[in-house]
C-alpha cells in the first residue's frame, strides 16, 4: 500500500541519512518513478524532504527532523515482540536493555496493536538449540561481544579439535552469529599473504582473552549475514561430497532426513525393478559414513552404486551373518 511505502521512505532516510532514487527503488522493491512520485507526496504533506541531483546527490531529511514510531500494522507489532530472545540477550549482558527496549514499544503502541502484541508475547516463546543439546558455559562471551562492539583486537587461547589441541590466536573481530544455541565469533586471522582471513571460532573453546590496544575495522563490504550464508553453503558442499544411487522402501524413504530427503524429493524416481520402491541419486560424505547410514535402514534400502560402497556393506554383512549363524 502506498501509504506504508511512504512511511518506510521516512524511516529508511531517518535511519541512513541520504539515499538515492535508485537505492530507495531496490530497498522497496519498486521503480525508480514510484520513488519519484512518493517523494513528491511526502513533500507536499509537508515532510522536509529534498533532493540533490547529480551523481552523489540523492534525498534526504532536514537535519534534527524526526518521525514518530506510527504506522505499525499488527503483524509488524506481533512480529517485533517475536523476535525478544531474553535468553541470548542476557547472556551478551543486554537482558535488562531488552526488557526496558520492550517495554517503551508496547507504551508506544496504539490499544489495540499493544492487545495483539500482548497474545504474540504470552503464545509463542523461541528456544533456539535442540532437544539434546548440551548448554555450553561461554564465560568469555561478554568480553567477546565488547571487543565485536568497539573493534578491538583480541588475543585468545583457543581449544581445537586437532593436534596441538590449545593454540594461541591473534584475532580481529568482526562479529558473533547464534546458532542452534551455540555462540560463534567470526573473526579475521593474519594469513600467508598478510591480509586478515575471515575465519570461524566457537565462543565455549576460547579459554582466556584479551583485549588489546589495537583497533581493527571491517573489510570494506563485509557483511556478516552474507559472509554467514556463504559459509554455511560451503560447509555443506563439503559435508557430502560424494554420491550414491539407491533404491529405498516406502518406509526407507521416510527416514531420510537433511539433504539425503532434499534429494529424494527433488530427483527421486520409481524404482523399475521393485514396485513400489524409490530409486535416488543421494549425496553421502564417506563411504564409511554412508555404510552406517544405509545399513541403519536394513532391509528398506539398497545401495546399487558406486561399486566399492556396495562391495563394503556386502563385506559388513557377510562378516555379520557369519558371526550370528
Amino acid at each position: 500500500m502506498k501509504s506504508s511505502r511512504l512511511l518506510s521512505i521516512l524511516l529508511l532516510l531517518q535511519t541512513r541519512g541520504r539515499m538515492t532514487a535508485a537505492e530507495l527503488a531496490e530497498e522497496l522493491e519498486v521503480s525508480v518513478r514510484t520513488v519519484y512520485r512518493d517523494a513528491e507526496a511526502l513533500a507536499a504533506a509537508g515532510v522536509p524532504l529534498y533532493g540533490d541531483a547529480g551523481h552523489s546527490g540523492g534525498y534526504q531529511l532536514l537535519a534534527g527532523y524526526r518521525t514518530r514510531l506510527t504506522g505499525l500494522s499488527t503483524g509488524e507489532a506481533e512480529a517485533l515482540f517475536l523476535t525478544g530472545m531474553p535468553g541470548p540477550a542476557a547472556e551478551l549482558g543486554l537482558g535488562r536493555a531488552l526488557s526496558a527496549a520492550q517495554l517503551k514499544l508496547r507504551a508506544a503502541l496504539p490499544a489495540e496493536l499493544r492487545e495483539q502484541a500482548d497474545r504474540m508475547r504470552l503464545r509463542f516463546h523461541l528456544d533456539a538449540p535442540g532437544w539434546y543439546a548440551e548448554h555450553e558455559e561461554t564465560p568469555y562471551l561478554a568480553q567477546v561481544a565488547d571487543a565485536v562492539w568497539r573493534g578491538r583486537e583480541i588475543e585468545v587461547r583457543y581449544r581445537r579439535w586437532k593436534e596441538p589441541r590449545e593454540v594461541d590466536r591473534r584475532l580481529e573481530p568482526y562479529g558473533l552469529v547464534l546458532k542452534a544455541g551455540r555462540w560463534y565469533l567470526v573473526a579475521g586471522v593474519q594469513g600467508r599473504g598478510g591480509a586478515a582471513e575471515p575465519r570461524t571460532y566457537r565462543v565455549d573453546q576460547i579459554l582466556s582473552v584479551r583485549e588489546t590496544a589495537r583497533e581493527c575495522l571491517l573489510p570494506e563490504g563485509f557483511e556478516l549475514a552474507e559472509h554467514w550464508r556463504r559459509t554455511q553453503e560451503e560447509f555443506h558442499a563439503r559435508l557430502h561430497p560424494e554420491e550414491a544411487l539407491v533404491r529405498l522402501s516406502p518406509r526407507g524413504a521416510a527416514r531420510l532426513t537433511g539433504a539425503q530427503a532434499r534429494a529424494l524429493a527433488a530427483g527421486g524416481a520409481p524404482d523399475p525393478e521393485r514396485a513400489g520402491w524409490t530409486r535416488a541419486v543421494l549425496p553421502i560424505e564417506s563411504h564409511a559414513r554412508a555404510e552406517e547410514q544405509f545399513l541403519a535402514l536394513g532391509a528398506e534400502a539398497e545401495v546399487l552404486s558406486p561399486p566399492p560402497l556396495r562391495a563394503r556393506i556386502r563385506a559388513t554383512l557377510a562378516a555379520m551373518t557369519s558371526r550370528y549363524a
